[in-house]
């Protein structure tokens, strides 16, 4: 019973609902649009992005636009791991618009929180946090976005919070990319979103 009473009340602490949303259906790309020449593709139920002949940015990202949330979702790296999950994103071609929570090797500051074309980073995870990221295996990362306020975890451990007014006054998709360069593969499953009530 007090179980049940820690989550109520933590769902209304949080202001979300306990009613999620699959943005991924596991059989196809229903519900988002490529942009760029970079491989998006479902194999075996996962959704795969990998590195295209233009080795550029690539941008998957939702059709319709989510403003306060809670993403959670798996990804596991293979090859480089250059990646990235965009939140209140617009993107114009390749060229984004909005802030994304790294998805990088091991060290290079998976669950921070990066501007592109503006800022650049916000906040990083503190040094010993990049122990956190388990290479070569499957790893949960959960995005909270609440009006200025963006927090990250990444297999159950808080990377970064961050208030943010430009963050706040976004609006845009969720995408997730492919960092330019090539040799990058990435898969995702269970891309699950919860919305306030």
């Amino acid at each position: 019973m007090k179980t049940i009473q820690f989550l109520f009340s933590l769902l209304m602490v949080t202001g979300l609902s306990a009613q999620g949303k699959e943005l991924f259906n596991g059989k196809d790309l229903e519900g988002w649009t490529v942009y760029g020449t970079e491989k998006w593709y479902v194999e075996d139920g996962l959704l795969v992005s990998e590195s295209g002949p233009d080795a550029q940015y690539g941008y998957l990202a939702t059709d319709e636009y989510f403003k306060d949330f809670e993403l959670s979702l798996e990804f596991l790296q293979e090859a480089d791991g250059n990646s990235g999950v965009f939140v209140r994103s617009t993107i114009d071609g390749t060229k984004v618009s909005g802030w994304q929570v790294e998805v990088a090797p091991k060290g290079k500051h998976t669950g921070g929180v990066y501007e592109s074309y503006g800022r650049g980073w916000l906040v990083k995870p503190e040094v010993e946090k990049e122990l956190v990221l388990r290479e070569g295996q499957w790893n949960t990362l959960k995005i909270r976005l609440m009006g200025d306020q963006l927090t990250s975890w990444l297999n159950g451990v808080q990377m970064v919070s961050i208030n943010d007014e430009a963050i706040g006054a976004g609006e845009g998709a969720i995408a997730l990319q492919i960092h330019d360069g090539g040799g990058i593969k990435v898969k995702w499953r269970n891309i699950k979103l919860v919305v306030p009530e």
